[in-house]
C-alpha cells in the first residue's frame, strides 16, 4: 500500500538516507525490504518488528530502535565491561531519527450503507459522501490483547507510546526531527467523542481513530516544537489497498474502477493508486517544518488528467478538546508503563 510506496518514492529523492522499515512480523519485513532492494539495489535498509496493536511489541520495538541508534553516542569505556550491555552493538552512525512516519492503520470489518449512500444520491449530496465517506462506512470493532479497542490501538495510541518512547532520538538534536501521520478525510469530530475517546460504543471507529490523530499532532507541536520536533498529517486520499479492497468485493471494485477514473475529474482526493496517495508524505519530506502550519492538514490530490498534487486544507479541531485528549492519552500511558515496566530501560 502507501507505506511501500512511500519508501520507495524516498528513495527515489534522495538515495542517501537510511531507511529502517516497519511491519508486524519478519517474514513481511524481509518480503518488503526484498521489493524495495529490487528496484533500489544500493539503498540502506534495515528492518524493526513491530505490532502497533500489541503495546509489549511497541516497547519491545522502541528499545531496540533506541538500542540500535542511540548507543552511537557513547564513547568506548577506558575499561571494557566485564558483562556487556545488551544495548552495547557496534558503534553506528546513526543518532537520531530525522523522520517517523506513522502509516499503521486498521478498518476491522467494513461495512457499507447503501440506503445512506442511496439518500445522498436523491439529496445531491452523493459526492461528498464518496469523498469522505461519512455517513456510509461502519466498522465493528473489538478489544485487543492489552483490553483496548483494537482500532483506537493500532491507529493512534501504539503510534503515541513509541514517540514516546523514541523522544531520546527525537528531541534536542542539531536538526530537526519530523512525525508524519496519516490521518484521513474521514476524521470527523462527530464520530469522537471525550467521554468515549476508545469509540467502543460506536461504529464508526476508524473516523473517531484519525480524529484523534489530528488532535495528537496538534498537541505535539504545541508541547514539542521548541525541542526541534514537528508533527504534521496528512491524508492520502482514496487508494486501492487491502484496505480498500476488504470494503467491496475485489471483482466489485473491478467493475467500479472506470467509474472511480471518470469521478476523479470531480473528486481530486481519488488518488487510487499507493504511488499518488504518497504524494503528501513525499512533500512533506522535502519542506522546512518551521515553515508549516501545525493547522493544516496535507492532502494527496490527482487531477482527472492524473497530475498529482498537494493541498493543504485547515483542520477542523477544538484545541482545548485536543489538550484534554492529550492528558488522557498521557493517563492511559502511565497505566500501560507499570504494566509493562519489565520491558523498559
Amino acid at each position: 500500500g502507501v507505506g511501500l510506496a512511500l519508501c520507495q518514492r524516498l528513495l527515489e529523492e534522495d538515495g542517501r538516507i537510511h531507511l529502517c522499515i516497519a511491519c508486524r512480523n519478519s517474514q513481511k519485513s524481509e518480503a518488503t525490504r526484498d521489493l524495495i532492494l529490487a528496484t533500489h539495489p544500493a539503498a540502506q535498509v534495515s528492518t524493526v518488528e513491530v505490532d502497533l496493536g500489541n503495546l509489549a511489541s511497541v516497547l519491545r520495538a522502541a528499545r531496540e530502535l533506541r538500542c540500535r541508534y542511540g548507543i552511537s553516542v557513547l564513547r568506548p569505556a577506558a575499561r571494557p565491561f566485564a558483562h556487556p550491555h545488551p544495548c552495547a552493538l557496534p558503534p553506528r552512525r546513526f543518532e537520531r531519527l530525522d523522520f517517523v512516519y506513522l502509516n499503521a492503520g486498521i478498518m476491522p470489518n467494513p461495512h457499507v450503507n447503501f440506503k445512506a449512500l442511496w439518500h445522498g444520491l436523491l439529496t445531491g449530496k452523493v459526492l461528498h459522501m464518496l469523498t469522505t465517506a461519512e455517513g456510509i462506512m461502519t466498522q465493528t470493532d473489538r478489544l485487543n490483547g492489552d483490553g483496548l479497542q483494537e482500532v483506537f490501538a493500532t491507529n493512534l495510541f501504539g503510534h503515541f507510546i513509541l514517540v514516546r518512547q523514541l523522544e531520546s532520538l527525537l528531541c534536542g538534536n542539531e536538526k530537526p526531527s519530523r512525525l508524519i501521520w496519516t490521518s484521513s478525510s474521514n476524521a470527523r469530530e462527530s464520530a469522537f467523542s471525550l467521554s468515549d475517546y476508545q469509540h467502543a460504543k460506536g461504529q464508526e471507529s476508524y473516523s473517531s481513530s484519525k480524529y484523534a490523530t489530528d488532535l495528537t499532532s496538534v498537541v505535539l507541536n504545541r508541547k514539542f516544537n521548541e525541542q526541534g520536533l514537528y508533527s504534521s498529517v496528512v491524508c492520502p486520499g482514496l487508494v486501492m489497498s487491502n484496505m480498500t479492497y476488504r470494503i467491496l468485493p475485489v471483482f466489485l471494485w473491478k467493475l467500479l474502477m472506470p467509474i472511480m477514473w471518470l469521478i476523479r475529474f470531480f473528486a481530486k482526493t481519488y488518488t487510487l493508486t499507493p504511488h499518488n496517495g504518497a504524494e503528501a508524505h513525499v512533500w512533506l519530506f522535502k519542506q522546512k517544518p518551521e515553515y508549516l502550519d501545525a493547522l493544516v492538514k496535507y492532502h494527496s490530490c490527482t487531477s482527472g488528467l492524473g497530475k498529482c498534487y498537494v493541498e493543504p486544507r485547515k483542520i477542523d479541531v477544538d484545541e482545548e478538546m485536543a489538550e484534554k485528549f492529550y492528558q488522557k492519552l498521557l493517563e492511559l500511558e502511565k497505566q500501560t508503563l507499570e504494566k509493562y515496566s519489565d520491558l523498559l530501560d
